[in-house]
């Protein structure tokens, strides 16, 4: 029996891929890593960090002509994200749209995600 495909676990717009390009070219690291943590009055904070390389767990995403991994524990709380890069004159940030989030906090710092079911 065949496997179905698996989904991707995010994808990045074209905005979020060339900051991802231009922040990796200045840092020379090798990945962006992509997770979540409990923080927070919401419960859970997105996470960025620079690795030299992947670990053997992390689910690797090539999107738009960039690579960036995921944190093994992350994947079921960021399945379907679509994870942008957006400029206003108050801020520059990544932001994420995640089917998954269900509530944020305030100030926008943290979030309630539940983990995504899987597919029947």
């Amino acid at each position: 029996m065949a496997r179905r495909p698996r989904p991707k676990v995010v994808t990045l717009t074209d905005a979020a891929a060339e900051r991802v390009r231009e922040v990796m070219a200045d840092r020379s690291a090798g990945f962006l890593r992509v997770g979540v943590k409990n923080a927070g009055c919401a419960g859970m904070e997105y996470t960025m960090d620079y690795v030299a390389e992947a670990s053997p767990a992390d689910e690797r995403v090539d999107e738009n002509g960039v690579s960036i991994v995921i944190d093994a524990k992350a994947v079921l709380f960021l399945l379907g994200s679509v994870i942008d890069y957006e400029v206003t004159p108050l801020h520059s940030k990544f932001t994420f749209r995640n089917p998954n989030q269900t509530d944020a906090c305030g100030c926008g710092e943290s979030v309630t995600i539940v983990p995504a079911r899987a597919a029947e």
